[in-house]
Parts: C-alpha cells; sequence; structure tokens
C-alpha cells in the first residue's frame, strides 16, 4: 500500500487543505508567471512542501529540494550552471531554511538578486528572528496556519474517493483533533488505521494513538480563545485561572515557545517598570524553553506565570510608546536642536549632564512634549522618587 502522505499529496493549488488566503495570492502569482522569493512559515504538517510542489509544477519550473542542515552550496551553484541556457527556470525549495549558515544564507543573496533561480523556504521558526535581513529584503514572508476541522473534511473527501473505509463519527472527530492541525500526522494514521480494519473504530485509533492533542491547535477560535483568557487572567492577577488556562493551553498541544512569548510581552506591556524584573524571568523563560521543551518547560510557564501573575501592574511604558508613536506618525517633525548632533557647529554648546552633577536642565526638543504618566505602582514609584531628586539638584 502506497503511503497515503504520499499518495494524497494535492496536485493542484485546488487540492490544498486550507491556506485559503494564500492559495488566492499564489494563483494571481501563477496567472502573471511571476512568483516572488517566499518564505512559508509554520508548524509542521500544515502543506509548506506540498505547497512549494504544486508552485513549482504550476509554473513550470523544475522542482529541487534540499534540507537546510545539509545544503552543499556546491551543489545549489551547479543546478545553476545548468540551467544558465535551460528553457526552464529551477525553484529551490530550502525546508528548515533557518537550518542555514551565515554563510550559507550569504551565498543565496545573489541569485535571489537577479532572479535566477525561484527560492522558496520552509521553517517552523519566525524568519524575523531566524534569517539574515538579506533574505528577508529578498522575500515575501508567508504564515500557514495549522489545518482546521473543515480543511480535514476536505482531505478525507479525496482520500474515501480512492480507498475504502467507513469511520463512526466520534472515530473521525478523534482522528482530527489527535491529529493537532497536521495533515501529515492525520494520513498517517488513518492510513495504519484502515490497514488494522477497514472499519475504523476509536479504540482502533487511541490504540495507535494513545494521546489526542486536543481542540486548542486545530480550532483557531479556541487557540485565540485560550491565549487570550490566558493574558486577561494574568492581567487581573487571578492565580488559579492563570494556571488553569495555562493547563489548557499545553494540553491543547500548544509550543512552549508560543506560550513563553505571549508571557515575554505581557512582562512589558502590563507589568513594565512596576516590577521590572518580569522581564527579565519571562525573557530568561523564553530562553529556557526554546532549549528544554516539554514536559519539563511547563514547570518554567509556570513558575514563570505565577510570578507575573502576582505582580504589581502598570501599563505606563506602552500607553507612552503608543502615543508618541501616534504623534510622530500624524504630526511634522521636529527640529533637533543643533547642540544635540554630535557634527553641527552648535555641539560646543551641549551641557554635559555629568559636569554638573548628574542633571543640569537643558532643551531636549524644540517644543514641550508629554507621552509618558506615571502610574506610581510598585518600584514605578521608586523610579518616580529618583527623578525627582535628581532634576531638583539643578
Amino acid at each position: 500500500m502506497q503511503n497515503f502522505a504520499l499518495k494524497f499529496r494535492p496536485r493542484s493549488l485546488d487540492e490544498i487543505c486550507g491556506q485559503r488566503e494564500l492559495v488566492g495570492v499564489f494563483k494571481k502569482f501563477i496567472e502573471n508567471k511571476k512568483i516572488p522569493h517566499s518564505i512559508f512559515y509554520g508548524p509542521a504538517g500544515c502543506g509548506k512542501t506540498s505547497f512549494a510542489r504544486v508552485v513549482a509544477r504550476s509554473m513550470e519550473y523544475d522542482f529541487y529540494e534540499f534540507d537546510g542542515g545539509n545544503l552543499k552550496i556546491e551543489e545549489f551553484r551547479k543546478i545553476l550552471k545548468n540551467h544558465e541556457n535551460a528553457l526552464s527556470k529551477p525553484l529551490f525549495f530550502i525546508d528548515e531554511i533557518h537550518r542555514l549558515s551565515k554563510t550559507q544564507q550569504e551565498a543565496l543573496l545573489i541569485p535571489m538578486e537577479n532572479y535566477r533561480a525561484a527560492i522558496i523556504g520552509a521553517s517552523t521558526e519566525n524568519p524575523y528572528i531566524t534569517l539574515s535581513s538579506g533574505i528577508r529584503s529578498r522575500s515575501m514572508l508567508f504564515e500557514f496556519k495549522p489545518l482546521a476541522s473543515e480543511d480535514f473534511e476536505k482531505l478525507l473527501e479525496r482520500v474515501r474517493d480512492e480507498v475504502k473505509f467507513d469511520i463512526s463519527d466520534e472515530a473521525k472527530a478523534y482522528l482530527v483533533k489527535s491529529s493537532g492541525g497536521d495533515a501529515r500526522g492525520l494520513l498517517n494514521l488513518l492510513e495504519f488505521a484502515v490497514s488494522l480494519d477497514e472499519k475504523i473504530t476509536l479504540e482502533n485509533l487511541k490504540t495507535l494513538r494513545a494521546n489526542a492533542v486536543s481542540e486548542g491547535v486545530s480550532d483557531d477560535d479556541v487557540h485565540y480563545g485560550l491565549a487570550s483568557a490566558f493574558i486577561k487572567s494574568l492581567r487581573g492577577s487571578d492565580e488559579n485561572a492563570v494556571m488553569y488556562y495555562l493547563a489548557r493551553l499545553i494540553d491543547a498541544g500548544e509550543s512552549a515557545d508560543f506560550i513563553a512569548r505571549r508571557m515575554a510581552i505581557f512582562a512589558s506591556e502590563d507589568i513594565g517598570n512596576a516590577n521590572p524584573n518580569a522581564l527579565n524571568l519571562a525573557a530568561n523563560a523564553l530562553a529556557a524553553v526554546s532549549k528544554i521543551g516539554f514536559p519539563e518547560a511547563r514547570i518554567i510557564l509556570a513558575q514563570c506565570a505565577m510570578y507575573l501573575a502576582h505582580s504589581p501592574k502598570s501599563n505606563s511604558s506602552y500607553k507612552a510608546i503608543n502615543a508618541a508613536l501616534s504623534y510622530v506618525k500624524n504630526e511634522p517633525p521636529l527640529a533637533i536642536p543643533p547642540y544635540l548632533i554630535n557634527t553641527a557647529p552648535e555641539a560646543k554648546d551641549y551641557l554635559y549632564p555629568h559636569s554638573f552633577g548628574g542633571w543640569v536642565e537643558q532643551k531636549y526638543l524644540e517644543k514641550p512634549l508629554k507621552f509618558y504618566e506615571s502610574n506610581g505602582i510598585g518600584f514605578e514609584k521608586t523610579l518616580d522618587d529618583w527623578l525627582v531628586k535628581i532634576k531638583s539638584k539643578g
């Protein structure tokens, strides 16, 4: 029996499961006979490789697949040279592109700039962090989402057209939910369930896959609902609600990185300088879970969540940067006082605060503006007192 994941790989954009917006965008690209260098990022099993194959077939490009962990630049250059006078253009698909070294990434820049080949990279990591600015500036970045229940229904219909099997509603629900948005995972489980018995039962599915990933990953509404409830419970300092929603997120198969990133943002946005150590702890938690992973990562996440829930809250820095950005976007730019510019002749008039005991009255803006309003909460009150003492020396 042929491997289901290969047998039912989509052959056209219309057969792609999920990613509806991206399908529409790439149909336009293909219609215009030009596709951009692209980075596909998202969880495993959501169709990144299949999408790239379909794009290559639709554009009539020669498809070459590489793994970022063992890409040999010499082989890449050899293929480019062989296509110098060819009628078709090569499409290089680089899986796990985030694993390329800095030197390997730099080797892609000139071919990308000259468009001698189309390059599509795939990654489960955030490309804004893992890829060089040169790669990002030459590429379009497309986020792939986990497949939802209706996407799996469409896939199961395709399989049923070619494979004889019968499945109960409860077994189908388990098949979908236990796959956690991963089409490859669903097809693999289905393949071996069919090999056991054409009548697929919940019992057989649970024998093959004992632990189901619940609805958190495969259902966008539940996914974002849980994340929202988790953050709002942190903001409300309800430690038991925080622990409940954290457990729900973990049980739903959410990545430790995602949860830790949300807590790092929260530590700055909602706690800020009321407890500056919150950001330190959240940043360390993010670094730790990226190296450790589940199941032990749950302990680190729980410790961090409890610290954040118990910390005093202030969003004064968050509000200040939003107000400043709004002003910058909507008002004419202010001239910089010339004595603040090192290369200006007036720089000699700059008053060096250290020469005046740490502070001296001096104009830093062309006109007075006020963006920051302290809430006076926690350590923020100490910072307010420091500022008053500093300026009183003048």
